[in-house]
């Protein structure tokens, strides 16, 4: 009667696992996490009994030191590290570097892989950069807060793929691929802002070290060289490298990214020849084995060398990123909401986005309006341009309507957002209480302006879905 019970727990817990793996599997589940991470870092930050505890959790600081004989610490390392740095600036390198590989793998084979795929979704890509940033600079020109200018650039894939996967066929296959591919090179423009606009005083010497050590990495990789386990050391390298020369220390993923390899150890003809002789010996051992047990010892030893072989015929850069999707989109993301998206409430006029302070702008209108309004007009204006002038073509099934719609969710901010809110207005001659309250009042509108957008897109693609059903 004990096995009972035992059965069904175990019983349960298997439905469990699957259930899980279900939910991770959905384009819309790491929005769902993100959302509920933003809600508990708000929350933690403003309930009185938590927000100084979490605001002392991320302003701990972590290092490693050597300390002297009486007892001073002579050297640390890494310098300024706190909990909140240690995520922004070591977690989501990995989180670039995913990005990375994701760039690499759409130029290469994908989306972006050649000149009549990839016109149309980057230009429409730079059009929701550029006006975005004008709208932001023309709202807060002249003022401290004017540096902002590439929080309101970036569009967050997750949202904007899961958003459309809920609304299911109400828009065309071509234009999901068109916005996902938009997206793709959005997230690239944006590395380059962030590394040409927002990096800080650059160390040469540092910098060039670090050059002849990606150098390196490029020999090694034109060489042949296919095993991950060489590029790790040269990675932490030049990590350590960007974090002391000025260049924020993430550009180092997306760098390495670039240069892991992408053709695997075995090609297509070795994989199917040593495969059939590792078949045909695991056939043999089991008519000569005498044992009923599967696998035996001779099977174990073929199976482990076809997994062997399985493994180094795919490329390594598709290896790494389906070992790091999971971490990032369902470990690293959510830490980074709740470190980035706990805003205390001390200013009601976080909440109004067009309040507006002669010294400081408005952060929140820029911002806003950036998302709401200048992504989908400027995706929408250079897709037209593109369009019209020949250069691109219209999506299969596309229509103006539906693809202004499809702009809007391109509004969604979000991750790459506010990271660079938390890169900007920083400089020798603004106060740090004036930086804090101008990110704050950012990483708000951030949130804000991406709720925004999405309800926008959601319901303008439903009416225009509509309408086209009834013209039908």
């Amino acid at each position: 009667m004990a096995l009972i019970p035992i059965y069904w727990w175990n019983k349960e817990v298997h439905q469990f696992r699957i259930s899980q793996d279900k939910f991770v599997k959905q384009p819309w589940a790491q929005g769902v996490v993100l959302l509920a991470c933003v809600a508990v870092a708000m929350l933690l930050a403003n309930l009185p009994f938590t927000k100084h505890i979490y605001h002392a959790v991320l302003e701990t600081q972590l290092f490693a030191g050597i300390k002297s004989p009486d007892g001073t610490v002579d050297w640390t390392f890494p310098r300024g590290m706190t909990v909140e740095k240690f995520i922004n600036d070591i977690l989501m390198v990995i989180f670039f570097f995913t990005v990375g590989l994701e760039i690499k793998r759409e130029v290469v084979c994908g989306e972006l892989s050649s000149f009549k795929k990839s016109i149309l979704p980057v230009i429409a890509a730079f059009g929701g950069v550029v006006v975005p940033a004008l709208i932001f600079a023309l709202v807060n020109r002249g003022t401290v807060a004017a540096s902002g200018w590439g929080i309101p650039t970036a569009t967050d894939i997750a949202f904007a793929v899961g958003i459309l996967s809920i609304l299911g066929d109400k828009v065309p296959v071509s234009l999901k691929v068109f916005l996902t591919a938009l997206a793709i090179a959005d997230d690239l423009i944006a590395i380059l802002v962030v590394a040409i606009f927002y990096g800080g005083h650059i160390n040469l010497v540092l910098l060039g070290i670090a050059l002849l050590v990606i150098a390196f990495v490029f020999l090694m990789k034109r060489l042949g060289e296919k095993r991950l386990a060489f590029y790790f050391v040269p990675a932490v390298i030049v990590w350590f490298l960007f974090y002391y020369s000025g260049i924020h220390a993430t550009m180092s993923g997306v760098v390495l990214a670039l240069l892991i390899p992408m053709e695997a150890r075995y090609n297509k003809a070795k994989f199917h020849r040593r495969s059939r002789i590792l078949y045909t010996g695991l056939v043999e051992s089991e008519a000569l084995s005498s044992s009923e047990t599967f696998p035996n010892g001779p099977q174990r030893y073929y199976l482990r060398r076809l997994s062997g072989l399985t493994k180094r015929t795919v490329p390594p850069s598709y290896r790494l990123e389906h070992i790091l999707n999971p971490w990032v989109n369902f470990l690293i993301m959510p830490i980074f909401a709740l470190a980035n998206a706990g805003v205390e409430i001390t200013d009601p006029s976080y909440f109004n986005v067009f309040h507006f302070d002669a010294a400081m702008g408005s952060v929140g209108m820029g911002i806003f309006l950036g998302l709401l309004l200048g992504k989908p007009v400027g995706i929408t204006l250079a897709s037209w341009i593109a369009i019209k002038s020949g250069v691109g073509e219209m999506p299969a099934k596309g229509t103006w309507p539906m693809l202004f719609a499809v702009a809007c969710l391109g509004g969604i901010g979000f991750t790459m957002s506010i990271f660079v809110d938390t890169l900007s207005f920083a400089g020798p001659d603004i106060p740090a209480d004036v930086t804090a309250h101008l990110r704050d009042a950012g990483k708000i509108a951030v949130l804000m302006g991406s709720l925004c957008a999405g309800l926008l897109g959601s319901f303008l693609i439903t009416l225009v879905h509509r309408l086209q059903r009834k013209k039908a």
